[in-house]
């Protein structure tokens, strides 16, 4: 399994820019942007202490705690994040849309079962790596087959997958 740098230090931002460009304008993955610890704004957005139940509803709380910003919530290592958008149902059941927003942070290490962008021979993609018994990509839709890693393709984890956004209106 080969993967990029983690971090774009000791390298120009120019050459760090045509990296990603390279990388991400092959994939099946539409690019939204890069997302830099200097570029971030702050934008703190309400949150309730209370949960919301998906199943009997409950009377509403009045409390709020601390208002988040939502970068700070989802992206732990700005400098190594980037957003991509899903296209397909491949990852349906793994809660990923087609039209859903990836946060990917290349500074984590891909374990077995971690979901990952990554590219095989060139052809990027988004599934679930598996690294035992035998290393494949798996997708979260039973219509879609493993692809097994055979001797002689290559294999790159790009990063691994730490939150989707999905839009419903």
């Amino acid at each position: 399994i080969r993967r990029p740098p983690r971090s774009t230090q000791g390298v120009s931002s120019a050459a760090s820019d045509v990296y990603k460009r390279q990388t991400l304008s092959f994939m099946k993955l539409s690019y939204i942007g890069n997302i830099s610890a200097d570029s971030l704004p702050q934008n703190y957005t309400p949150f309730f202490a209370e949960s919301v139940p998906v199943g009997f509803p409950s009377p509403a709380n009045d409390y709020l705690e601390t208002p988040i910003d939502l970068n700070q919530y989802l992206i732990k290592n700005q400098v190594a994040t980037f957003l991509v958008k899903a296209s397909g149902d491949s990852m349906i059941n793994a809660n990923i849309g087609s039209g859903a927003v990836l946060i990917v942070d290349r500074s984590i290490k891909p374990n077995h079962n971690d979901i990952v962008v990554a590219s095989i021979d060139g052809e990027f993609l988004c599934k679930r790596l598996q690294l035992k018994p035998r290393i494949a990509l798996i997708a979260e839709n039973a219509k879609y087959q493993p692809i097994f890693i055979e001797q002689g393709h290559e294999l790159e984890v790009i990063g691994v997958v730490t939150a989707a956004i999905n839009i419903y209106k």
